[in-house]
């Protein structure tokens, strides 16, 4: 008969789930007994019917007995060490053999680790908490860490053990993050944590540093290894890191990739080892239809965006989230791609195959709010721990979603070591931050009583502009050459400028003010836009304080506003004509680009997350013109370096005139870096033609036409210049020389001059 080394109330802890430390009751300990140092052995294991120790070393097995519990388990075992003794389990019929999980005592995070977690430093946090692949004293298995220093205990839940909180319970540190290594677990496995709180509440939650999460309505996280991909993509990381993007051709193609393109859901995709992958539906609403996955992705989309000449791709945010309509900015698993499309590897795959092709990935990143789903980070330790706990800050009503409480290291830790995640993991090259305004401003969408004001009295929220700072700042250390993109609506200043000078150091931003004159002019009537000409003019005179992406994203598509091509006025030659005009004006005007799926080929209805595009519409001959046209802009574009490469110098871009209303005709040069090389551009924005139009140039010779937005292959009228116009010896506009121009309707040129027939003419 064993005599029991551990007290009935400290057993009593262990079976009610009362422990912060299980340790100091489960597992071995040195104990004396009769005055001889013994090992005692202990267990408690819910359904077991007889439970023996097995030391290998000894050959030998040691039954143990039942104390003070039916369920707890002790022995004692006379030997000098006793290192991977393993517990052969009964349950009934069944009998099972397992490695102790609390034989492993020592914590696999160090002090140094939770001390920079701590101060919200530690940049590479993903690689300590969460679920890790390790091996421990020559045993393989899974540590699992996770965050919770309000929690009453925590315990892990898996269909390793039935999902029964009872039979894993986690050790706390003094930082608040509990572990446990399970030895014997492999990647599949899915898990969650369950989470009390001293008022006995029991929350079910998702890891927050999950790698993978299983398909909507499921939850769990699934244990996953992210270092099996084998990447192909070594040139195109070493050529990133030695270019500035800045100065180079952007053209970024924003996809939503849940409604791009349909699969049939009777035909699921087949993965490299030949087996089915598991078919996610797209919709209840569209039964008969399923998600592509990320590698079929990579064999629709990519050939697409490269032929249409895109230099990037820009998904809509593809971190797990549980509501398709959405569009993915209500994440619940910032570390997981959506497993809508498939695995991790899938995505590493999806990436790897944009690089080898040429194109860049950017996705959408959102640091500003999350939903309140239980299974999520809201509440997430039964108290306000990732959240302000007072809702004047840490409520957006509008949304119904919580806000950051950034002011706080470790929820700060988690989201910048989140960015720097899909950098190191998933080799993206650049992130797009979703609603900044959101973020800078503590009155955003409040009203007065609403809001709290900072330390000084102001709306500003100061430490969330800290906390972009440390963001950005940390991204470009790690990672020279990707983007940083901000989407600010206001007029925060130094939104792109570095964080050395006070900006908030991001690299681009897109171009609101833009984007809405933009609309606002071309959804007018021609005949009034005389009296606009302001709409078109007025974004250089602020061009040069930020570093500007121009953008018609897919906000500008949703909520009754229409499509691109519904928001124009006339006739649908008129319509598709000012399409054109309008984008050629956008990739002329300084700054990158971006622009959202179907706008290249005329959809006529807005965008609706729960079906496909419009691709039928690419059957009707105008539709494929307008394809055609995008195709060939961007052709243009990445040609010309006077296009891109001083986009955000002020000798980058001249006017020429900008002041004739009358006939809302507006044009400029811009200017290549380090070079002599320039374009003109010519904008006609009304469906007058102009046979005799007269525009200053700075050089004499011959300018080749090389875009005309109105030629027929685009579905225009075809007027032009007949391949170009030599110069006149006539000034005007303050230049020496002169082009006499045909404008056609609703057209924008494009010319060059031609040094080499110019020199061959003059010389």
């Amino acid at each position: 008969m064993t005599t029991s080394t551990i007290a009935p109330e400290q057993v009593n802890r262990i079976v009610s789930n009362q422990h912060h430390d299980p340790f100091e009751v489960l597992g071995s300990h040195l104990v004396e007994q009769e005055g001889k140092n013994i090992w005692a052995v202990r267990a408690y294991l819910p359904n077991a019917s007889a439970v023996y120790v097995v030391v290998p070393q000894e050959r030998k097995e040691y039954a143990m007995e039942r104390v003070h519990h039916p369920h707890f388990f002790e022995c004692t075992i006379e030997v000098e060490e006793l290192n991977n003794y393993q517990l052969r389990i009964q349950e009934g019929e069944h009998e099972r053999v397992i490695y102790d999980p609390y034989a492993f005592r020592s914590p696999r995070l160090t002090n140094f680790d939770l001390h920079l977690f701590g101060e919200g430093n530690h940049h590479r946090i993903y690689e300590k908490l969460g679920a890790h692949l390790t091996e421990i004293d020559g045993i393989k298995g899974v540590y699992f860490a996770v965050w919770a220093p309000s929690a009453r205990n925590v315990s892990l839940l898996g269909d390793f053990n039935h999902w029964d909180g009872r039979k894993h319970q986690m050790r706390k540190g003094h930082t608040g993050v509990w572990e446990l290594f399970i030895p014997e677990l492999g990647p599949g496995e899915n898990y969650k944590y369950e989470i009390k709180n001293f008022d006995g509440h029991i929350y079910e939650k998702s890891d927050p540093y999950g790698f993978q999460q299983e398909p909507r309505p499921k939850t769990a996280s699934i244990v996953t290894d992210l270092n099996a991909y084998p990447w192909g993509d070594e040139q195109w990381m070493e050529t990133r890191r030695n270019r500035d993007p800045l100065g180079q051709p952007i053209s970024v193609y924003e996809v939503h990739l849940g409604s791009w393109l349909h699969g049939n859901s009777a035909k699921p995709a087949k993965l490299p080892d030949g087996t089915e992958e598991p078919v996610v539906i797209a919709s209840e609403l569209n039964p008969g239809a399923r998600f592509l996955t990320y590698r079929e992705l990579a064999a629709k989309l990519i050939p697409y965006v490269k032929d249409m000449g895109y230099t990037h791709i820009e998904l809509l945010p593809i971190a797990e989230h549980p509501f398709d309509g959405s569009w993915g900015y209500q994440v619940t698993g910032y570390y997981a791609p959506t497993s809508r499309f498939g695995t991790p590897g899938d995505f590493m795959y999806f990436v790897d195959q944009c690089h080898l092709n040429g194109i860049g990935v950017l996705v959408d990143w959102v640091p500003g709010h999350f939903p309140k789903d239980g299974h999520g980070l809201a509440f997430f330790d039964g108290t306000h721990l990732y959240e302000h706990a007072d809702p004047r800050k840490g409520e957006h009503k509008e949304w119904g979603t919580l806000v950051f409480n950034y002011s706080r290291n470790e929820v700060r830790n988690f989201l910048v070591a989140n960015a720097l995640f899909w950098f190191d993991k998933y080799h993206i090259d650049g992130i797009r931050v979703d609603a900044v305004a959101s973020m800078l401003y503590l009155d955003y969408c409040r009203k007065d009583g609403e809001w709290v004001a900072n330390e000084y009295g102001g709306r500003e929220n100061l430490e969330a502009a800290d906390f972009l700072r440390q963001v950005n700042h940390n991204i470009f250390s790690y990672f020279p050459g990707v983007l940083s993109i901000a989407e600010e609506s206001t007029s925060w200043p130094m939104v792109s400028w570095p964080t050395y000078t006070g900006g908030l150091g991001f690299n681009l931003k897109w171009n609101m003010g833009w984007m809405h004159d933009m609309l606002d002019y071309f959804s007018m009537d021609p005949w009034f836009r005389q009296f606009h000409q302001n709409n078109v003019t007025f974004s250089m005179w602020y061009n040069h304080s930020e570093n500007f992406m121009l953008a018609l994203s897919h906000d500008e598509v949703v909520h009754g506003k229409s499509n691109i091509i519904g928001k124009m006025p006339g006739d649908r030659w008129q319509k598709l004509a000012n399409v054109r005009a309008l984008f050629t004006y956008m990739f002329a005007h300084p700054g990158k680009k971006t622009m959202f799926m179907s706008m290249e080929f005329g959809q006529w209805s807005e965008w609706n997350v729960w079906a496909d595009l419009e691709w039928g519409l690419l059957q009707h001959e105008p539709h494929e013109q307008l394809r055609v046209f995008f195709r060939e802009i961007n052709s243009v574009y990445r040609s010309e370096p006077a296009l891109y490469s001083q986009d955000f110098a002020r000798e980058g871009f001249e006017w020429i005139d900008c002041s004739d209303n009358r006939h809302s005709v507006v044009s400029f040069v811009r200017r290549a870096k380090d070079s002599d090389e320039f374009v003109v551009v010519v904008c006609n924005f009304t469906p007058q033609p102009h046979s005799h139009y007269r525009i200053g140039v700075p050089e004499k010779g011959f300018y080749t036409e090389l875009f005309n937005s109105d030629a027929r292959e685009y579905g225009g009228s075809n007027m032009g210049n007949l391949g170009g116009k030599w110069t006149d010896d006539w000034s005007l506009h303050n230049r020496p020389y002169s082009l006499d121009l045909c404008l056609p309707p609703l057209g924008v040129l494009i010319l060059k001059l031609d040094r080499i027939k110019t020199a061959q003419s003059l010389g």
